[in-house]
């Protein structure tokens, strides 16, 4: 019986994974020219970036900028940052990061507001169509396009470092717009090199050049987006600083949204008669509102005539005391940073007084990274100053948690430090009864609490207690009010989480 031989009936082949032809390995494998140009320009651009060490008025700057009460709800965010950085560029190539008034200069957001109000109903130009149905950009974008195909063929050598790389990865000659164009005019490449010679596709582009400039009769035509700018007459600079005009003594503050005008700014000798007028003014009247507006325009005087000497310190000097006296820690801050440069400059004024303070704002907001900045800068002479001595026992009161130490120095502060140590006066008082009510049991003298804490009488005690909710820890018995830390315990602990959150803001006290 014959052995019947099985066959398939179909012959296995292998399947094709692609419609295009099959590409071998070598032909995957990047060009090496290509890797090595790429790695080349990527570790340039990467070493050019270093740090910069930006001037601190332009970092405050830039902190306004991004505060949330500065955030406008019609300005969007990435809107906001590119005009940020369009005006630090600005003044980076100008050569005027130094100069401008960064407290006084208006932020990205009102820029962009102002603009918006002044041109609701600007739009972006509709591109021009010829007869031929084609956008003029378009036929501009591929005129462009082959003038750089026969440059590339014309010049020769084909090392160069551009001819590596991909045109996508070059700088954009052509906006995203043009780029998603398919441009009609497909000659190959080699067909630029029948030309005779680069003279002819010079006078060639020349021609089309013509072709937007201005006619014999005076009618300039519609000119695409593309075109250079370079016929416009470019800005007049300013060679130096202005000399101010204007003879009086009162003005009031305007933000500038355009170069000072000479005859709206006061001269320093008619500034200096503002300054000695706003003092008696503030002295009889007290109106802080006024005081304010007329410091910051003197200040802006100041500014845009690039006035620094003793005088402008003893300006900032005055308008800081007053902006302490009154709680404004924002304009206490402007002048508090501007003193900083003009001290580094060895202009005069009180460095040390205003050292004290630095160091007791920052223990009233609990900055630590600037703390530890200010307390490597100090030097033995600044260390020995009154003011900054106090400053610095009070730092190490605090830090250690000796509340009595901190309260005796509350009562004795030099200058005007005692209207900042006010702003966290509270805080510490209420650390200061937490302990106090884990330390003493049962029960302790009123009269006590209002020794150690720093209070004037047993009543501003008693009150500060009750705003705080502990009224029922007070009882009155023979020997006098008493309060009863036994039943206390952690009471104070929530209020003190709730004041340190918020270092900010003035407690009661």
């Amino acid at each position: 019986m014959a052995h019947a031989q099985t066959s398939t009936a179909f012959t296995a082949v292998a399947a094709r994974k692609t419609f295009g032809n099959s590409l071998t390995a070598e032909q995957v494998r990047p060009s090496p020219s290509l890797v090595s140009s790429t790695t080349s320009s990527s570790t340039a651009s990467a070493t050019s970036k270093g740090k910069r060490d930006w001037p601190l008025p332009v970092r405050t700057y830039v902190q306004r900028c991004f505060a949330e009460e500065n955030i406008l709800p019609d300005v969007k965010l990435q809107e906001m940052e590119v005009k940020l950085k369009q005006v630090i560029s600005k003044a980076v190539e100008t050569g005027t990061l130094a100069v401008v008034d960064w407290d006084n200069l208006p932020l990205p957001q009102m820029m962009i507001r102002e603009e918006h109000a002044r041109a609701p109903s600007a739009r972006l130009p509709s591109s021009p169509i010829p007869s031929s149905g084609v956008p003029t950009s378009t036929l501009h974008g591929a005129n462009e396009l082959k003038s750089k195909k026969r440059k590339s063929s014309e010049t020769g050598p084909m090392d160069d470092a551009s001819s590596r790389t991909p045109p996508w990865s070059q700088a954009n000659s052509r906006n995203a717009f043009e780029s998603r164009i398919s441009y009609p005019d497909k000659r190959p490449r080699n067909e630029a090199g029948r030309e005779n010679g680069s003279s002819k596709s010079f006078q060639i582009l020349d021609g089309r050049k013509k072709r937007f400039e201005p006619t014999a009769r005076g009618t300039s035509p519609i000119r695409p987006w593309r075109i250079s700018t370079a016929q416009e007459p470019p800005p007049q600079e300013r060679e130096g600083p202005i000399v101010g005009r204007c003879q009086e003594l009162e003005k009031k503050y305007f933000r500038l949204t355009s170069a000072p005008n000479p005859d709206t700014v006061r001269p320093l000798p008619i500034l200096e008669k503002t300054l000695d007028h706003l003092k008696r003014r503030w002295k009889q009247e007290r109106n802080y509102s006024y005081i304010c507006d007329q410091f910051k325009s003197l200040r802006q005087d100041l500014t845009v005539q690039r006035i620094k000497n003793g005088f402008t310190v003893n300006a900032y000097e005055i308008h800081a005391r007053i902006a302490l006296e009154k709680g404004d820690l924002s304009e206490y801050n402007q002048c508090q940073t501007q003193l900083r440069a003009l001290y580094a400059q060895k202009l005069g004024g009180h460095p040390a007084e205003f050292m004290a303070y630095r160091i007791l704002y920052f223990l009233h907001t609990s900055n630590r990274i600037d703390m530890n900045d200010v307390l490597a800068d100090l030097t033995p002479t600044e260390k020995q100053d009154r003011a900054v001595k106090h400053a610095l026992e009070t730092r190490s009161a605090l830090a250690l948690g000796n509340y009595h130490r901190f309260f005796e120095l509350y009562l004795d502060t030099p200058n005007m430090g005692a209207y900042l140590m006010d702003m966290f006066v509270a805080r510490e008082r209420l650390a200061a009864l937490s302990a106090i009510c884990r330390a003493y049991k049962p029960d302790i003298k009123l009269r006590f609490v209002t020794e150690e804490l720093g209070f004037e009488s047993d009543d501003e005690s008693a009150r500060f207690i009750c705003d705080n909710g502990a009224q029922h820890l007070l009882e009155e018995r023979d020997d006098g009010v008493r309060l009863v830390t036994g039943k206390a315990s952690t009471f104070f602990e929530p209020a003190l989480k709730a004041a340190s959150a918020r270092p900010g803001t003035k407690l009661l006290a």
